[in-house]
Formats: structure tokens, C-alpha cells, sequence
């Protein structure tokens, strides 16, 4: 199949696929006599893998790692644990800090009069963070 038919049957950009050609995520695919990509199933199935370990928040150096483990399939997979370990407590940390900016937003709606402008709890939210877990919230968004 070529790079377009590839980036339909996966989802990816087809941009995207010529970056992970580039950096080694992806191998470089057979050429046509005019020079074209061709891709098989063994490169879509890649592609799948690379897609999904993205979708479930991985980088690129993990997803390396990882595409390499996969081949060693006697090899223990401490490696491959340790690095799904480390992308949930990223995750944790994310969502609790997502619990954390909802608090404040909530905080900050149910305070609100729904009067003027300059009587506005929101407004005022926003041109002077409160100290404490507003701000705490904020400085891991910016």
C-alpha cells in the first residue's frame, strides 16, 4: 500500500508517518521504481502500535523502548512494566491536578453574583489568583 492509503487505514497524518520515518520509530519502507513508499501489513501493524501507545499518552523514547522489547519476546518484561508504571502515575498526577483546577473553577462560578463587572468574582479570580491550590493548579497548565 502507499503512505496515503497507510495514513486512511490508520489514522495517522501522513506527515506524521514520514516524521517517524525520520527518527526511527517507523523503518524506512520499500521504494517504488518512481520512487514511491510502499508500506505492508507487518508496517501498518507498527503503525497501530505506535498510534495506540500515543493515544494512551506515551512519548516517543518510551515507544521505542517498547517497539524494541516487543521483538525480544523471551526477554522479561520488567522493561515494558516499569515504563507503563511510570506513564500511570503520570496520568494520576494529571487527573489529580485536573480535580484540583475543577475545584477552583467551581469555586469560582459558585462565588460569582452574576452582577457587574467590577463586582465579578471571576474577573477578580483571574487578576489575582488566591494563594493556595488556584494557584498551585495554574502554574502546572501554563
Amino acid at each position: 500500500m502507499q503512505i496515503g492509503d497507510l495514513s486512511r487505514q490508520s489514522g495517522v497524518n501522513i506527515e506524521t508517518i514520514r516524521y517517524y520515518e525520520r527518527i526511527g520509530v517507523l523503518p524506512k519502507p520499500a521504494r517504488q521504481s518512481n520512487g514511491r513508499r510502499t508500506y505492508g501489513s507487518v508496517d501498518a501493524d507498527r503503525l497501530g502500535f505506535i498510534r495506540h501507545a500515543r493515544d494512551l499518552g506515551f512519548d516517543l523514547k518510551s515507544i521505542q523502548v517498547l517497539l524494541a522489547l516487543q521483538e525480544q519476546t523471551e526477554a522479561s518484561c520488567d522493561d515494558a512494566s516499569r515504563i507503563a508504571q511510570g506513564q500511570l502515575e503520570a496520568v494520576e498526577s494529571r487527573i489529580a491536578r485536573l480535580i484540583k483546577l475543577r475545584e477552583e473553577l467551581r469555586r469560582m462560578v459558585s462565588e460569582c453574583g452574576r452582577g457587574r463587572v467590577a463586582e465579578c468574582r471571576v474577573i477578580e479570580a483571574l487578576v489575582i489568583p488566591a494563594k493556595g491550590p488556584s494557584s498551585t493548579v495554574y502554574s502546572t497548565f501554563r
